[in-house]
């Protein structure tokens, strides 16, 4: 609990962090959140690698009946504010909302990455979050998208990671795979297929031939993904570490 709450500290930073930053983050969230009459929870992260358990975490001790998920990485628009507060006003709003995306790779907006649908906004009461990798919260009632063509209404992801941490994360990522695809087989012509359709999807048809050369490597890592995943899956079945 001491823990906790010295991580709010003005450039705290834990013995041994590796995550880069000055240790002003959580201080300024708790400054916003102080001057909106909000209240901050912290997840005991404990052996979890993935966000998926924190978020339902947050939903469980959720007072509001709407829920808007963004990570810390992200921005809403003020255009994208004013739309889910229609949403929530009008007669018999979805229950759910898709949102979509807006990717960056190398510093240019990756035509392959868009719409990139998540599902963040939802009603609290009608909404689980299963803890695996790249799952998304079951709504129970209707869930809808909101258009990709109005561009003002999609999230900006500021991520923008570098081919170094994108590799970091096909290897954290395709460890968590591993439980979610538990009962999956796949075999040797899967080393050769998924990374093949993956790359082709990602270049062809979404549009990475688009995004000059930092598209064409997006689109190589979508494939490497596919590899390491596949990869790891038969390992594990081969009863290797």
């Amino acid at each position: 609990a001491a823990e906790r709450e010295r991580v709010f500290g003005r450039f705290y930073r834990r013995a041994g962090e590796q995550e880069p930053g000055s240790g002003l983050g959580l201080a300024i969230v708790r400054a916003i959140a102080a001057r909106h009459g909000c209240r901050i929870l912290t997840f005991p992260r404990g052996e979890h690698r993935i966000a998926e358990p924190a978020r339902q975490f947050a939903i469980d001790r959720a007072s509001c009946d709407w829920i808007l998920t963004v990570d810390a990485d992200e921005l809403v628009s003020p255009e994208l504010r004013d739309y889910l507060y229609a949403h929530i006003a009008s007669e018999q709003p979805a229950a759910g909302l898709y949102l979509a995306r807006r990717n960056y790779f190398m510093g240019r907006f990756l035509h392959a990455a868009y719409p990139d649908y998540v599902l963040r906004f939802f009603r609290r009461e009608q909404t689980t979050w299963a803890p695996y990798v790249h799952t998304l919260p079951v709504v129970v009632g209707e869930v809808a998208h909101i258009d990709k063509r109005r561009h003002e209404l999609a999230l900006e992801h500021l991520a923008n990671d570098s081919v170094a941490v994108i590799l970091r994360k096909t290897n954290d990522y395709s460890d968590n795979e591993q439980i979610k695809r538990s009962g999956k087989c796949y075999g040797v012509a899967a080393l050769f297929l998924r990374p093949m359709v993956r790359f082709t999807k990602s270049y062809f048809i979404k549009g990475g031939c688009r995004d000059g050369v930092p598209g064409l490597i997006h689109a190589l890592l979508d494939g490497v993904y596919q590899l390491v995943m596949v990869a790891k899956n038969i390992e594990r079945r081969q009863g290797k570490p």
